[in-house]
């Protein structure tokens, strides 16, 4: 028996902008009639990709083209990509919240999703209410709900307030409660938005935590989508790229966070002195600047427990000199978050190279901007300076993690040791 739970198979969805209707009374009824038929739309058009970027030539726009892929049970998928690229429309098609304008889905089993605030339930019953009818939805018997009620109730943190209606909650407390419901009324697919985004940082933790419960120990399969990088890398066991409702990549999670990483990364982590863009004096010249991991390779994305190395090539041009190398790590927010001094160890005329290496566990998770300039010891220190751009993301394995996936605080995270002390009250 086939372990497949999800098969999409060349799914389209398009949208007309604008108005909906064809503009006339015959060519909406004709449209209406091909559809009861099970035929397609006869006024289909080809349409422009999903480009919110860009201005459109038409009134229909594709916002998913063409998408095929399968997933196994038990399999944990994220779903990553700019703002726009389909992942929602995706999520409600699987969802069954909207169908596909060509193409056909096949799944197996119960189906759980959210997706936005507030889907599912009703503004005028009770939280409590609200399970009942949700599971009733899921196709659950009465006593099937009872019998995770309290264990709904008591994840969600919302007992005092679980027969009030739901109107007067919180945005938080919503997605609190309609999490718990759909993943403790055990479906075999979970669908989960970015909606996460709106819980605190306990329940954040909470929610990471029970969707790799339902994976791992259940045996069901999750579909995530998240900005959230850290969590889809700790989560899932395979992911998918969407790019202007196209799909880019389905592979391993590493290697799809590395291609998106890749597609929207800064200008360069590379820099390679050329006439148009001199850094140095006549005393000085820097040739070539890197960033690279211990392997001396130049990737775009290095983990929070990995060493990064700043690679040098310099000339000296002049004998007697002693530059010095001036770096300045500048967050995403443009918060500069250290500057400090590297001596070089090569004074002699000609050419050479250094590595000044960054400690693990020492940024966080961001994007960052590196400012590396070169001085020597003449009266005018300051010769220039050149920016490259990296980016750290969090691991798995980071000491300072734990069982914590989601976005740890502060712009820098080193890792303490400590040392044993003692003085007249301590005790051996």
């Amino acid at each position: 028996m086939s372990n497949i739970v999800i098969k999409v198979e060349n799914i389209s969805k398009q949208y007309r902008l604008g108005e909906v209707g064809t503009g006339s009374m015959r060519d909406d009824f004709k449209r209406f009639r091909y559809r009861m038929m099970g035929k397609e739309d006869p006024f289909l058009t080809i349409g422009e990709e999903n480009n919110r970027i860009t201005k459109s030539q038409s009134d229909y726009v594709w916002a998913l083209r063409n998408i095929n892929f399968e997933v196994k049970q038990g399999d944990v998928v994220g779903i990553i990509g700019r703002n726009g690229a389909g992942k929602s429309t995706l999520l409600k098609i699987l969802s069954r919240t909207t169908g596909p304008t060509t193409g056909s889905v096949k799944m197996k089993g119960r189906i759980a999703s959210l997706l936005e605030v507030g889907t599912g339930f009703h503004g005028e019953l009770s939280g409590r209410e609200n399970i009942f009818l949700n599971g009733a939805i899921m196709g659950l018997r009465k006593h099937e709900i009872s019998a995770k009620l309290d264990e709904i109730i008591d994840f969600a943190g919302v007992e005092r307030y679980i027969d009030t209606p739901v109107k007067r909650y919180s945005s938080g407390m919503y997605v609190r409660l309609a999490f718990a419901v759909a993943a403790y009324l055990e479906p075999d697919i979970l669908i989960v938005d970015e909606v996460l985004a709106v819980g605190d940082m306990e329940f954040q933790k909470k929610a990471l935590g029970k969707m790799k419960d339902v994976s791992l120990k259940d045996g069901r399969t999750v579909l995530f989508v998240s900005h959230n990088l850290a969590a889809i890398s700790s989560l899932c066991n395979s992911a998918m790229l969407l790019n202007n409702g196209q799909l880019n990549m389905y592979d391993s999670t590493h290697m799809i966070i590395n291609e998106y990483l890749s597609n929207s990364k800064k200008p360069s982590n590379y820099f390679y002195e050329s006439s148009n863009l001199y850094v140095g004096d006549r005393f000085v010249k820097l040739l070539v600047l890197k960033i690279i991991n211990e392997n001396k390779e130049n990737p775009d994305l290095f983990y929070v427990n990995e060493k990064i190395g700043v690679q040098i090539e310099y000339e000296i041009l002049k004998k007697g000199q002693k530059p010095e190398a001036t770096f300045a790590v500048i967050s995403n927010e443009d918060v500069i978050i250290l500057h400090c001094v590297g001596n070089f160890e090569n004074y002699e005329v000609g050419f050479h190279k250094a590595i000044f290496w960054f400690p693990p566990n020492f940024l966080n998770d961001s994007e960052y901007k590196l400012l590396v300039g070169i001085t020597s010891n003449n009266p005018v220190i300051i010769h220039g300076q050149h920016e490259i751009y990296f980016r750290v993301m969090d691991a798995l394995s980071a000491p300072t993690r734990g069982n914590y996936m989601g976005k740890m605080h502060g712009l820098i995270r080193p890792f303490l040791n400590s040392e044993k002390y003692y003085d007249e009250y301590s005790h051996s």
